[in-house]
């Protein structure tokens, strides 16, 4: 039974890495790609670590899997908005069907 536990654990984290690849390269502009790089990355990268603490069977691998899942779940986020960010402000430009930009909005009040 624990078998299929980390089958499963370990085959849907690589399912979310290569659903996060596929977004990558399919996805039009930068920003877009960015939200599919941190969002199914990171559940992808959690999933994996979860399924190797679960096949370790160790505390001490589990306990490193574990912070290494929070601190993969703290910074991806930040990581993400930071690199919009500055992308946003040295004018990557927006993919042309986009229908908002409320950054632009917000600093023309």
């Amino acid at each position: 039974m624990i078998d299929l536990l980390i089958a499963f654990l370990l085959l849907s984290g690589s399912a979310f890495a290569l659903v996060a690849a596929i977004g990558i390269v399919r996805m039009p502009d930068l920003f877009i790609r960015m939200h599919a790089a941190s969002k199914a990355g990171t559940l992808g990268a959690g999933l994996i670590l979860l399924g190797v603490a679960v096949l370790a069977n160790d505390a001490s691998v589990s306990v490193r899997a574990v912070i290494a899942i929070v601190f993969i779940m703290l910074t991806a986020p930040i990581a993400a908005h930071l690199l919009g960010r500055a992308a946003y402000k040295t004018g990557v430009p927006l993919w042309q069907k986009s229908e908002l930009d409320e950054w632009n909005a917000r600093e023309e009040k």
